[in-house]
C-alpha cells in the first residue's frame, strides 16, 4: 500500500526545501519512498491532499506518563488506552517513562515494557525518573521510596530491561551517583540530571561522567540565580546536553521557553511529562500512589499543591512554543529529531527518503489532521 501527500510544506526532510507549499512525499512499505516540489506528481495506491498546510515528522515524546485517564505503570492496557490519545495528537512513537516505586515493582514493570517493545515497534522503551532522586526536590514522587543510587539495584534493573531502558533520572549528589550515571551509560542508557539540588558545578561533573539530558528544565532543581548558575545554565554550556522542557505555560513561562530556544534551539527536546488526565477531564487522578487534583487542565498534587505532571500533548507544545515566534521548522525539530537524537535513536525524527513514514498533517492552525505510522493511518 503506497500514500502519496502532496501541496504541503515538508519538514525534516534534507532533499526539499522547507518553504515550498508545493511538496509532497510518497510513502511506501512503510517508509518515505521519494520526496518532491511540484513537477508530475508519482502515482499511488492513496492519494491525500495536504491543503497547503505543513507534513512534519511524527512526534517523539521521552517523558511521558500517561493519557486519557490511564497511567503506564498500570500495564498494557492502560498503555494502549494512554498511547491511543496522544498518537491522535501526533506522538507517533514513546518513551514509556515510570514513576518512583519499590526497586522489585520498578524491575516488573521495565521487564513488562521490554515485552511491549517487541510487539509494538512504537514503544521506544523506558525512562526510569526515580528512585535515585533528591527528597527535597521530590516533586510527585512518594518521598519514602527515593534512595541512593546502589550498584545492585541499578544491575537489576538493567537486567529486566533487556536493553530496553532508554533514559533514566538521577540526581547527582546522591551517594553512589557518578558510578551509576557511568553504569547506565554503559549499557547503553541516556542518563538525565533532574529532580535534583546540584549546583552548576555537580551537573558538569555528571555531564563529564556521561549524562547527557536533564530533566523537564527548571523544574524539580534550583534556577538561575546570578551568583549561583545551576543546572540549567551548565546544560546550555554544554553542547553533549539535550534539555528537556514542558512547554505547557504552566511549569515555565513561555517567554523562557522562547529564550531557551534562542540560545540553544537545536538542543531543546519538548515533552510532555504528561499524567492520566491528558486528553481526559478535570478531577482526581493518581500518580505512583499520589492522590492528584486537576484543575483547569493544571494538575497538582492535593497534599501539597506541587505540579504533578501536565495535561499536554504534543501538538499543543508545538503551538504554544511557534506562537511565541520559534520558527516551525525548530519546533518540530525539538518535538522529532532532538528526543530521537536523545535516547541515541537516530534512525527517528525524519522524513528523508529511506526513513520510516512517521508523519503528521498539520493544517495552518498547526492542529493535527492526519497521523501516519510507518506509513500507514494510526
Amino acid at each position: 500500500m503506497s500514500t502519496l501527500v502532496h501541496s504541503v510544506r515538508l519538514l525534516g526532510c534534507a532533499s526539499v526545501d522547507s518553504d515550498r507549499s508545493d511538496a509532497w512525499a510518497l510513502f511506501e512499505g512503510g517508509r518515505v519512498a521519494r520526496a518532491g516540489v511540484g513537477g508530475d506528481l508519482p502515482t499511488a495506491d492513496g492519494v491525500v491532499d495536504g491543503g497547503n498546510g505543513c507534513l512534519v515528522p511524527g512526534f517523539i515524546d521521552i517523558h511521558g506518563h500517561g493519557g486519557a485517564g490511564a497511567s503506564f505503570d498500570d500495564g498494557p492496557e492502560s498503555i494502549a488506552t494512554a498511547r491511543a490519545v496522544h498518537r491522535a495528537h501526533g506522538t507517533t512513537r514513546a518513551v514509556l517513562s515510570l514513576i518512583t516505586a519499590p526497586v522489585d515493582d520498578l524491575t516488573a514493570r521495565v521487564a513488562m515494557v521490554a515485552d511491549l517493545c517487541d510487539a509494538d515497534p512504537t514503544v521506544l522503551g523506558s525512562h526510569l525518573e526515580g528512585p535515585f532522586l533528591d527528597p527535597g526536590h521530590k516533586g510527585a514522587h512518594t518521598e519514602s521510596l527515593l534512595r541512593a543510587p546502589d550498584a545492585a539495584s541499578v544491575d537489576r534493573l538493567l537486567e529486566a530491561g533487556r536493553g530496553t531502558i532508554r533514559q533514566v533520572t538521577i540526581a547527582p549528589e546522591r551517594q553512589g551517583a557518578f558510578e551509576a550515571i557511568r553504569r547506565f551509560v554503559d549499557a547503553g542508557v541516556a542518563v538525565a540530571v533532574g529532580h535534583t539540588n546540584a549546583d552548576a558545578d555537580t551537573t558538569r561533573r555528571a555531564f563529564d561522567a556521561g549524562a547527557t539530558l536533564i530533566t523537564h528544565a527548571f523544574n524539580a532543581m534550583p534556577g538561575i540565580h546570578h551568583r549561583a548558575p545551576g543546572p540549567v545554565v551548565a546544560a546550555l554550556r554544554d553542547e553533549r546536553v539535550t534539555l528537556e522542557v514542558i512547554a505547557d505555560g504552566v511549569h515555565v513561562d513561555l517567554e523562557l521557553v522562547a529564550t531557551l530556544f534562542a540560545v540553544a534551539g537545536d538542543r531543546i527536546a519538548l515533552i510532555t511529562d504528561a499524567m492520566a488526565a491528558a486528553g481526559s477531564r478535570d478531577g482526581r487522578y493518581e500518580l505512583g500512589g499520589l492522590a492528584v487534583r486537576v484543575t483547569d487542565g493544571v494538575a497538582r498534587l492535593e497534599e501539597g499543591g506541587a505540579i504533578a505532571g501536565s495535561t499536554l500533548t504534543q501538538d499543543g507544545a508545538l503551538r504554544h512554543v511557534v506562537g511565541t515566534g520559534v520558527p516551525l521548522e525548530v519546533a518540530s525539530h525539538a518535538l522529532s529529531r532532538r528526543p530521537a537524537h536523545a535516547i541515541h535513536r537516530d534512525d527517528l525524527g525524519t522524513l528523508d527518503v529511506g526513513a520510516l513514514a512517521d508523519a503528521v498533517l498539520l493544517d495552518d492552525a498547526l492542529a493535527v489532521r492526519r497521523v501516519w505510522v510507518a506509513g500507514h493511518d494510526a
